[in-house]
């Protein structure tokens, strides 16, 4: 758990991503001093202003384990976007996130959060007419889970891009393989993100999050009070 009084050096990977970025903004308005990690020839999104921002290759090691120095949370928003190549989302899903945990382990990061998806591991699945896409999160997902790092698995369901009425969505949370449809904005995931780093029980959990307006209001750590102790591996 980090100290809300002193955040600390977060870094974001996937930080020029529609999720990425609003992980940012909002760790930023926490307090937290953030390195913003993209690639190279990635457009910069407006709104990172504030943040440290890297360009490098998630394959280069050194250059990854420089990047991390001194940070103690890593939130891991890559992820494989539509192209021809279907290799992507073995390249970015899967052996991007073995890169991102031995770089973590390297430069002693203590925590990290890793946006996944819903349905991660289903075979017959539409998302997997694209590369086998929730296939390979799966496998990123229990690299992580076997790393030894400490590790929350956040799967959104379909992210949307709206700003608007955030407050009267409430979020739908469960555990792993609960849920199968709905949607929720990218900014609320972005926030269950950091308020994940804040609840001791959400370490070592899978948590699957969907909204909705006819959802009752809850945060995560009231969520979590109800859930039973996670498994070592979930």
């Amino acid at each position: 758990m980090t100290d809300p009084s002193n955040p600390g050096m977060l870094a974001v990977t996937g930080a020029s991503g529609k999720t990425g970025w609003r992980v940012v903004q909002e760790a930023l308005g926490r307090g937290y001093r953030v390195r913003a990690i993209v690639r190279p020839s990635s457009l910069v999104p407006a709104g990172l202003e504030g943040a440290e921002l890297i360009r490098l290759e998630l394959g280069d090691q050194p250059a990854l384990e420089r990047a991390l120095q001194g940070v103690e949370v890593l939130v891991i928003a890559t992820g494989a976007r539509p192209s021809i190549d279907l290799s992507g989302p073995l390249q970015v899903d899967a052996l991007a996130m073995r890169s991102q945990i031995d770089a973590c382990r390297a430069a002693g990061v203590g925590r990290v959060v890793l946006v996944s998806s819903l349905c991660s591991g289903r075979l017959f699945h539409p998302l997997n007419l694209f590369g086998l896409i929730l296939l390979w999160k799966r496998l990123g997902e229990r690299w992580l889970q076997e790393s030894g790092l400490a590790w929350t698995v956040v799967r959104p369901g379909g992210l949307k891009e709206t700003e608007q009425n955030l407050e009267a969505e409430g979020i739908r949370f469960s555990g792993p393989d609960q849920q199968e449809s709905n949607s929720i904005p990218r900014r609320l995931v972005a926030r269950v993100c950091l308020d994940a780093l804040q609840v001791p029980a959400a370490s070592g959990r899978i948590i699957e999050i969907t909204s909705g307006p006819d959802v009752a209001p809850i945060g995560l750590a009231e969520w979590l009070q109800g859930q039973p102790q996670a498994a070592a591996h979930a």
